[in-house]
């Protein structure tokens, strides 16, 4: 079996604890690897190199280090293939989306080769008599990337790609249940020309993940997961005094117009709410169609849709839709919440969890699931699933569609299907949500906008990657500068005031 390692000064380095996690195969439910969990010495010693290595590399002036992105980049296009088939093996993705991951963190790191641009500071000449005014960006130091499994490529390249721009060096800590691709990111960051000790990938557990929220030389955390332990980390790290960009859970809703196109708003149903197996934090969840008849003309059309969704491993072939949810826990966590859908009086027209698939008995598959008459007590609705089911919950009118989206405790995206201009730009403007897509299902913005969500879905005030990544890891300094032309005055004790 394969003991994967840290990557620590641009090396592999073995762990020392003793303890490991099981990587898993999520199609064959059987262990693949094992991924050491690092102690609390062995982090602080990959953050006191971190930060020797940055005192240099904050010295490379900006153009440079976006001549390492350049690169960078270039290598990850050329190991596009093998990237995608290190996300699909442990996550479980199809090729097709495993590539989609790799691309939209491949998005931020060409943003990131104009770092430039970005990380100019601003400039007055004669603010006052003879008084200059400059502010510039400065990196922070070493900071601290706290990733999830759902995205093993891309949401590690949104923390890397800016911080390390930036001038910062990173502290990464990825899922210890998808490893692989992160420590293979390493490995092309280097070839790219990357200072040894400026990327630090260290795996492991809470006792990690506490351990950089405590150590004094960490001066930022960015993380992506669960709610709770987003608000657990924003918090730990905010007492601590370092910046902190959290972003937690969703129930993303659709809502559908009675003018709505229903074969483009059941297509971009199924593509949002059963892509990745639902396990994105931007899927589609729960449709909202609005009136008695829209309700029914798309449960019509999303039934034969849904029942035609080839599942299966990554290695059946490029048609496969969706693959296995990460882990058996995760598969015990989705049948129950349907069991419950039933209990509490939902309408289940398809029921995913007696999907069976010859030769993959004991992987982590579940068929797609379609529930109607949603209501918001259940709790179906009120818990993120992270799984292949979509719940409908029907709405008399468009008020009472736009109510149950603001009432909701997330905000992370949402959605309007709608052929009127009025509708769409209403809801836009009203709607208490960071990310809002028009006849668009998963609003997630380009690498050049920035990524956020509102409410329980993000904690911290600046998002992730675009310009708030670039505010988010550097700090502004300003410096007042006056140059005398051979006249001297006394000394002022005081704050005078300008001519």
């Amino acid at each position: 079996m394969q003991e994967l390692t840290h990557y620590i000064n641009g090396a592999h380095v073995k762990g020392t604890s003793g303890r490991f996690a099981d990587v898993y195969n999520p199609a064959t439910g059987e262990v693949q690897a094992r991924v050491p969990l690092a102690t609390p010495d062995e982090v602080a010693d990959a953050v006191e190199k971190a930060a020797i290595a940055q005192v240099e590399w904050a010295k490379v002036n900006p153009q440079r280090r976006a001549r390492v992105m350049m690169k960078f980049g270039a290598l990850i296009n050329e190991h596009m293939e093998e990237l995608a088939e290190l996300v699909a093996r442990e996550h479980g993705k199809t090729i097709p989306d495993a590539k989609g991951d790799v691309q939209r963190g491949l998005e931020v790191v060409e943003v990131c080769m104009g770092a430039p641009a970005m990380l100019k500071g601003e400039f007055m000449d004669s603010a006052g008599p003879g008084i200059d005014l400059t502010s510039m960006r400065q990196a922070l130091g070493v900071v601290a990337g706290i990733t999830p499994f759902n995205f093993p490529a891309m949401i590690p390249l949104w923390k890397m790609a800016p911080a390390i721009v930036c001038g910062n060096a990173m502290i990464l800590k990825p899922s210890e249940r998808v490893p692989s691709t992160a420590l293979r990111l390493a490995e092309l960051f280097s070839e790219a020309g990357l200072p040894d000790g400026v990327l630090q990938v260290i795996n492991g557990d809470k006792e990690a993940v506490d351990t950089l929220l405590d150590n004094d030389t960490i001066q930022a955390v960015g993380f992506v997961g669960s709610t709770p332990i987003a608000q657990y980390i924003y918090g730990r790290a905010a007492t601590n005094g370092k910046r902190a960009q959290c972003f937690g859970g969703a129930k993303n809703h659709m809502i559908i117009m009675p003018d709505a196109d229903l074969d483009k708003a059941s297509d971009a149903l199924i593509g949002a709410g059963f892509g990745a197996a639902g396990e994105r934090c931007m899927a589609i969840s729960v449709a909202v169609p609005v009136g008695k008849d829209t309700a029914d003309k798309l449960v019509a059309k999303l039934l034969p849709k849904i029942e035609a969704l080839k599942v299966g491993p990554y290695t059946a072939g490029d048609d496969v839709d969706y693959g296995p949810v990460i882990t058996s826990a995760s598969l015990e966590r989705i049948t129950g919440l349907i069991a419950s859908g039933v209990e509490q009086g939902a309408t289940l027209a398809i029921d995913g969890r007696d999907f069976a698939l010859q030769g993959y008995e004991n992987g982590y598959f579940i068929g797609p699931t379609l529930f109607d008459d949603v209501t918001p007590d259940m709790d179906i609705y009120k818990e993120e699933i992270f799984g292949p089911v979509l719940t409908t919950v029907r709405a008399d009118n468009y008020e009472d569609a736009l109510k149950l989206v603001m009432d909701n405790q997330y905000g992370n995206g949402t959605a309007i299907y709608t052929a009127d201009g009025d509708t769409a730009r209403d809801f836009a403007s009203r709607v208490n949500v960071g990310m809002v897509g028009i006849n668009f299902p998963i609003p997630v913005p380009l690498s050049y906008f920035s990524f956020g969500g509102w409410k329980k879905s993000a904690f911290g005030d600046l998002n992730q990657y675009g310009p708030d990544a670039f505010k988010f890891y550097t700090k502004t300094k300003t410096v007042t500068s006056r140059w005398y032309s051979g006249i001297k005055d006394g000394a002022a004790l005081n704050f005078k005031a300008l001519d």
